[in-house]
């Protein structure tokens, strides 16, 4: 009936608020993560050019240590007990994302603080130190990277969500809800039509009840004026018009 459609389209104009309120949250959310995709991919970009420069300073760095010292390798190879550097993660979230983040930190003593004690000394602990700068901006770029592609891939799903909600669940509901206004005129319509044939009926029935009552109206009238009026008697003198001959 009309209330159930009526109905129909307050739930469907509900579900299209809704639909709308949730293409504006996703929107903005890609918005959010698009922006933190760009300043990772630049931050990327940074980082490799800058880590071009230090790799090329720690193969120098250890070309000297080498022409100083001599030969270290075994050496480090005897004093690597346990790992120093040791790789810490925490989850940031970015609009919704979890972001994985990479720290690196150290612990313990320095098991090569006697390296090249005898000779090179200074050179062994500059390539060190140059190799540490390198890990640590290693370190970064992974985390980068890792975050560069789970934001890629959040934005590829929250996009095909807002064009789904945007090109097929809002103009389904748009169109449901003009298809019940265009019935509900239809049948508002429909109903003005009727009535408007139901009042002519009633103009035309009371027009002839009128006019059936007017002529009984009038042939009550002319009786009662036939009865009121007195029988002549055939002893009243009464004047005859002259003949003519």
């Amino acid at each position: 009936g009309i209330n159930a459609e009526y109905g129909d389209q307050v739930i469907t104009g509900i579900w299209l608020k809704g639909a709308q309120k949730g293409h504006s949250l996703l929107k903005k959310k890609s918005d959010a993560l698009t922006m933190k995709f760009r300043q990772t991919l630049k931050k990327i970009i940074d980082n490799k050019l800058v880590m071009g420069d230090v790799m090329k300073a720690v193969y120098f760095s250890l070309a000297e240590a080498a022409y100083s010292a001599g030969d270290i390798t075994q050496t480090v190879i005897q004093n690597a007990d346990k790992a120093q550097n040791k790789i810490k993660f925490q989850r940031d979230n970015v609009a919704g994302v979890q972001l994985t983040n990479f720290t690196m930190h150290t612990e313990g003593s320095d098991n090569y603080q006697l390296t090249g004690l005898g000779k090179g000394g200074q050179t062994v602990s500059r390539c060190k130190d140059t190799a540490q700068k390198a890990l640590k901006l290693l370190v970064e770029l992974a985390s980068l990277q890792t975050a560069f592609i789970t934001l890629d891939e959040a934005i590829k799903i929250t996009n095909r969500r807002v064009n789904g909600i945007e090109y097929v669940i809002i103009p389904r509901f748009e169109n449901t809800i003009a298809y019940v206004i265009e019935e509900l005129d239809e049948r508002d319509r429909e109903e003005f039509y009727r009535l408007k044939k139901i009042q002519d009926k009633k103009k035309i029935i009371r027009a002839k009840q009128k006019k059936l009552a007017d002529a009984l109206t009038k042939k009550e009238a002319d009786k009662a004026m036939s009865v009121d009026q007195p029988a002549r008697s055939i002893l009243e003198q009464q004047h005859d018009p002259d003949i003519m001959f």
